[in-house]
C-alpha cells in the first residue's frame, strides 16, 4: 500500500490565496473566498494527500515556440530528476504544484479572472 503523501503550502501559494482573497472582495465576491478555502482544506489537499499524481502533468506540453521549449527545458533542468510539475483545474481555479517522492509542494493557486490582461490600466484611453 502506498504511503500517503505529505501536502506542503508554500510562501508563495499562501501569497496568492491573499491576492485571490483581496480580488474576490474587489469583485464582491467575499462569499466565494470562503468556498475555495473550504475546498481547498477538505477536499482538494485532501485528494493530493491520497493521489498526488491528480493533476495533469505541466511539462507534458509542446510548446510551439523555440522560446516556449527552451522555458519547458529550463524548469526540467531546475527541478531535477524525480521532481513532477503538475497543474490542476478546481472550478475557476488553477493550482500549480510539484511531487518529489511523497511529498507534494503547493506552488501557486490563481483564480481564472486574474489570468487575463488588465488592458484599460497599461494602456493611455
Amino acid at each position: 500500500m502506498r504511503r500517503r503523501s505529505s501536502v506542503q503550502i508554500t510562501h508563495n501559494f499562501d501569497r496568492n490565496l491573499d491576492q485571490i482573497g483581496e480580488f474576490l472582495k474587489e469583485q464582491g465576491e467575499v462569499q466565494a473566498f470562503d468556498v475555495l478555502l473550504d475546498k481547498l482544506f477538505e477536499t482538494i489537499i485532501p485528494s493530493l494527500e491520497r493521489f498526488p499524481d491528480l493533476g495533469t502533468d505541466f511539462l507534458a506540453r509542446h510548446p510551439q515556440s523555440i522560446e516556449g521549449q527552451a522555458r519547458i527545458e529550463d524548469i526540467k533542468e531546475r527541478l531535477g530528476r524525480d521532481v513532477w510539475l503538475r497543474e490542476y483545474v478546481i472550478g475557476d481555479y488553477l493550482l500549480l504544484y510539484t511531487v518529489r517522492g511523497t511529498d507534494v509542494y503547493l506552488l501557486s493557486i490563481k483564480h481564472h479572472r486574474q489570468l487575463s490582461f488588465d488592458l484599460k490600466s497599461n494602456w493611455i484611453l
